[in-house]
């Protein structure tokens, strides 16, 4: 896998999204830092993966993954702004021999405020390996190797905190601000993507195709999603460790496009399901904040006698410190952009 350098830029401070006053309820339960500025190192991975399975019958499921290293890096809340830069960790011998290698340009920005947040992203992986977790075909070759399969995926995600008086998603996030109570809040979240699958052969292989319905031996498709979905998400805290668990599931719009090998191009409107799960845990005090997170996106799709389930994600492992803010420090982004009034 080449190295990449990931810049990740937002994660924007309640004062930039909805003014600077203080809400005297929200103070009570949740407690911001206006005057710290944060540095922290951070363990990362983002993946993209997804799963093939006839309709009715999820044993003969097959799972199609990419080799994809962790990311290590610093990130720093500055300005009221946060960034992260990792770099990945070289795959070593042993690994590519197993699973083969994985061509990943992963780049995302996202931002998180008092009461919504969102993300845009776009993923480009190419070299998959194939799980059979089932023992379809018994073979000397643990894996499958799949360089030849290329996905795609670009979008936007939403979401929104009805209960931002009393709950923070940030605390368990970025860490920009701390929960002091446990508390919860519904949540509405929504997606527009854009995604695209192809291989310069069917994408189940000679190894697999004849476990699948007629129709199921594809060798490209494309699909764009749009979706709302309402949730709950709720943060359970005892002194300065919490745990906050996430989920959002509602109905989802497809547009799928996809070429039977051999046979003409295929058009299909299906309404299936999508879903946002996110965990995190850790511990969050004045001055130190330490955890680990989770978060995946996952859509489902049927087409002919298929099921297809494609899933982003991002896991992540940080601890850090708050430092007191001095002179040019206690600036914000905003203050840092000049303005030109002309009269």
């Amino acid at each position: 896998m080449k190295a990449a350098l990931v810049v990740l830029l937002g994660l924007f401070p309640a004062s930039l999204l909805a003014g600077d006053k203080e809400d005297s309820l929200r103070s009570r339960y949740v407690q911001r830092f206006p005057d710290k500025f944060f540095l922290w190192p951070v363990v990362k991975q983002r993946n993209l993966f997804f799963d093939i399975s006839p309709k009715n019958d999820r044993a003969k499921v097959l799972n199609y993954r990419p080799n994809n290293s962790f990311g290590v890096g610093m990130g720093f809340y500055l300005f009221e702004v946060a960034v992260e830069v990792t770099t990945a960790i070289p795959l070593n011998e042993k690994s590519r021999i197993t699973y083969g290698e994985s061509d990943v340009r992963d780049l995302q920005a996202n931002f998180l405020g008092k009461n919504w947040g969102g993300d845009v992203y776009n993923q480009n992986y190419k070299g998959f390996y194939v799980a059979d977790p089932n023992k379809l075909v018994t073979t000397d070759e643990e894996y499958a190797r799949r360089p030849d399969i290329e996905m795609v995926n670009t979008g936007i995600n939403g979401i929104y905190i009805i209960n931002h008086e009393k709950f923070s998603l940030r605390s368990a996030y970025n860490y920009s601000e701390r929960q002091l109570k446990s508390g919860g809040s519904f949540v509405v979240t929504g997606t527009l993507n854009n995604l695209r699958l192809r291989s310069d052969s069917s994408i189940l292989g000679s190894r697999y195709r004849d476990f699948f319905p007629d129709g199921g031996s594809f060798d490209e498709m494309r699909y764009t999603t749009f979706s709302l979905a309402p949730g709950y998400t709720f943060s359970l805290v005892y002194r300065s460790f919490f745990l906050n668990t996430s989920l959002a599931m509602g109905p989802a719009h497809h547009w799928v496009y996809y070429k039977p090998a051999g046979a003409p191009e295929r058009y299909d409107i299906t309404i299936n399901t999508y879903a946002d799960i996110r965990m995190a845990l850790g511990y969050n005090s004045q001055r130190f904040f330490a955890g680990m997170s989770y978060i995946t996106q996952s859509r489902d799709i049927r087409f002919d006698d298929i099921r297809f389930t494609s899933n982003s994600s991002v896991f992540k492992i940080l601890a850090g410190y708050r430092f007191r803010e001095v002179g040019i420090l206690k600036k914000r982004a905003i203050d840092l952009v000049p303005v030109d009034i002309t009269h």
